[in-house]
């Protein structure tokens, strides 16, 4: 074991020689030092980690993962998994984020640079034990100090980089569905929500739009004119999002598979030949991303799209997905004809079903291709997590070469910590179950603590049908989610918010209203995370270090000033809220109308009626907003609209800039400070608007502890 001081919060421990992920550059200085703190070890081919806990610690992180936000309890498996069923049992789902934070006696995170499995055992073995488990004896691990949460996050950021940032309409509406078949349906979507003025800013394309599951074509009967048809959709106020699959379909003169063939492109199997596996078209060879000239050659053909008009990709089935290979599916067949003729008792019957069950995403079959990584073959399994990041990865260094300063909207279904400086996230493929509101609610800060702000889940669930009121209290969540995506797979009921009976889709319409109406407040809060390596959600014990805090896990804080408290629960009409200060409350019906409540410290039953949506605004902070449109670009903020729970002062930073280049990374933006001083009866007010090139004006409606509101108006030219 080698020992570097990276800098004064951070060691690195360096097992063997293990395989580069690229995700942490700097080296460090290598250092002098016995053991590794707070943990046990025991070596051998593969590293455990035991660390006794305490019984008040907190375990927090793992990124995208089930349970709750303290991980105490569970058993987590990093190894990037397709499967739809998220139930509380799964071990694993599409992300693999090493990190996590003990939050108790000690204080510090843990980072496992390891891109083959690991595995968590936060007490679920041993209730008093934390153990980790890495399969193999090459392995880089980060011990990360720092005296509070942010600061230990904020250094584990530092060490792995610059969050991504999408153009800032990627902060609207999106709609989605598998099963938009043609440019007529697509189009039909739109003017639905033309017709009911419902803001949306983008409309997925999932695999319908392409020819026979090809990447990078385009259906010329589905889609004719396909460059013509993404014009026509800008116009009317709408961006097509297409979907990219990690598997190339083996098919004599198409362009991608006769590429990749040639230049040794895609991994191989054990006799060096093309790895064969099948997924949407079939039989497919996977790109090998390892490779940096077959990265550059897969994300140049994202400009296909690109020189269509295209300004945003979703990357899909990059675990990568495996529906079956040649091997798993000889091997089925066999085994059920053999079955014929027998008597098939329960045991003879689960080991037929089974050998149909486990053709997909077979361990056996990671196990048989491999990757060619500086002159040798490393297999598959070795390097699993690694690959959707690096197929990510490619796309966003792809556009950066055809386009180097225009920001486009990207994200992924497969993770690896790193991956947040090229991408967002969506949470995969879940159900419409109300009991994924509540995952989503808790995964967010999780995936923030990993990097991965830009991100949020199927709005309204993936699988299975939804209710209205599914729809409308996930959107009341989801609202305040930097991915606002409402997407649904074929065969289930329509979910669009115009798709329910008129008292439905006018509630989830005031609710997307209402999420541009926030986007100043979100943007600002998104982009001053990204700067300043911090969190957009937060767990209230980030903030509060009282013991309830500590407890609560269906609260979220929102940026510097809000708190939320969504209703995850079906026929509720209101919940139990825990407030660790004084805060105010605006129930949100409809965005135009504003009546506040002072709320005391506490615990409450909130009543939550179906319409509304409960947002408190903490003591001594401001909520900026802005106007609704019906997309990003129509918002028309040259007035701001401030409301500000005031019982002593108030200070806010509200950022801006031009939504859709790099120019923030030089300086380039624009920044307005706020302060709001209660004198003996009235309120002082300063601005300055530092670079303002937009805001004119700005209105404030201040509230005091006793719940009085002064209203005032601040003209900036």
């Amino acid at each position: 074991m080698k020992i570097y001081e990276i800098n004064k919060e951070v060691i690195k421990y360096r097992f063997g020689n293990p395989i580069s992920t690229d995700v942490v550059m700097e080296k460090g200085i290598e250092i002098k030092k016995e053991g590794i703190d707070f943990f046990q070890l025991e070596k051998g081919e593969s590293i455990k980690l035991s660390y006794k806990m305490y019984p008040d610690d907190l375990v927090l992180g793992l990124g995208e993962n089930q349970r709750g936000m303290n991980k105490r309890g569970g058993i987590y498996e990093s190894f990037c998994s397709d499967d739809p069923l998220h139930t509380s049992d799964k071990k694993s789902l599409y992300g693999a984020h090493n990190f996590l934070i003990i939050e108790g006696t000690d204080k510090f995170g843990i980072f496992i640079d390891y891109p083959g499995k690991v595995t968590f055992d936060v007490g679920f073995t041993h209730k008093d034990y934390l153990e980790i488990l890495i399969d193999d004896n090459h392995v880089d691990i980060y011990m990360i100090k720092g005296d509070q949460l942010r600061e230990i996050v904020k250094n584990f950021l530092k060490l792995t980089g610059d969050g991504y940032v999408p153009p800032k309409w990627a902060f609207g509406y999106q709609q989605c569905r598998w099963s938009y078949k043609d440019a007529n349906e697509v189009e039909k979507i739109a003017d639905g929500f033309l017709k009911n003025d419902i803001p949306c800013d983008t409309i997925y394309l999932d695999i319908d739009y392409m020819e026979d599951f090809k990447d990078f074509t385009i259906s010329e009967e589905r889609f004719p004119n396909f460059k013509g048809f993404v014009k026509n959709m800008k116009e009317k106020g709408f961006r097509l999002i297409p979907i990219i699959d990690a598997g190339v379909k083996i098919e004599k003169d198409y362009d991608v598979y006769e590429e990749g063939v040639k230049n040794n492109y895609f991994c191989v199997d054990e006799n060096e030949k093309p790895f064969v596996a099948a997924v949407w078209p079939g039989r497919v060879h996977f790109p090998d991303f390892s490779n940096p000239d077959a990265r550059r050659w897969f994300g140049l053909k994202y400009k296909n799209l690109i020189d269509c008009g295209i300004e945003g990709f979703w990357n899909d089935m990059n675990e990568p997905a495996i529906f079956y290979t040649d091997r798993g599916l000889k091997k089925a067949i066999e085994h059920a004809k053999t079955s014929e003729n027998e008597n098939l008792d329960i045991y003879t019957f689960f080991g037929l079903k089974d050998s149909f069950m486990n053709l997909s995403n077979n361990m056996e079959d990671y196990k048989s291709f491999y990757h060619r990584m500086d002159g040798e073959l490393v297999r598959h399994d070795q390097v699993h997590n690694l690959y959707g990041y690096n197929m990510t990865r490619a796309a966003a260094e792809g556009f950066r070469e055809i386009a180097p300063n225009k920001r486009f909207l990207l994200f992924s279904r497969s993770s690896y910590i790193g991956m947040h400086r090229y991408s967002g996230i969506w949470t995969g493929d879940n159900h419409s179950w109300w009991e994924h509101i509540l995952l989503n609610i808790k995964m967010m800060p999780s995936l923030n603590m990993c990097g991965f702000l830009y991100s949020g889940a199927d709005t309204g669930g993936f699988n299975g049908d939804a209710n209205a009121e599914l729809i409308i209290r996930w959107s009341q969540f989801s609202l305040f989610t930097p991915l606002f995506r409402n997407h649904s797979a074929m065969g289930t009921r329509n979910q669009e918010p115009f798709s329910f009976d008129q008292e439905s889709k006018n509630m989830i319409k005031n609710t997307i209203k209402l999420r541009y109406v926030l986007i100043p407040y979100i943007y600002s809060e998104y982009m001053k995370a990204i700067i300043n390596k911090n969190v957009y959600f937060a767990p209230l014990v980030f903030e509060y270090d009282d013991e309830m805090s500590k407890r609560v896990e269906n609260q979220l804080l929102v940026g510097d000033s809000l708190m939320i408290t969504p209703v995850y629960e079906e026929n509720a009409k209101g919940r139990t809220v825990y407030l660790p200060e004084d805060m105010l409350l605006w129930k949100v019906e409809d965005y135009r109308n504003k009546s506040y409540q002072v709320v005391k410290k506490g615990h409450i039953y909130l009543d939550v009626d179906l319409k509304e949506t409960p947002i408190f605004i903490r003591k001594n902070k401001m909520l900026i907003l802005g106007e609704s449109a019906n997309n990003v670009e129509n918002i028309d903020n040259r007035e701001l609209h401030v409301i500000a729970f005031v019982t002593e002062k108030a200070k806010y930073s509200y950022y801006d800039d031009d939504g859709k280049s790099y120019d923030y990374k030089n300086g380039k933006y624009s920044e307005i400070i706020i302060e709001i001083e209660k004198t003996d009866e009235a309120y002082d007010i300063k601005v300055d608007p530092r670079e303002n090139e937009k805001v004119e004006k700005i209105h404030f409606e201040i509230i005091d502890s006793n719940g009085n509101v002064t209203k005032k108006m601040v003209e900036l030219y």
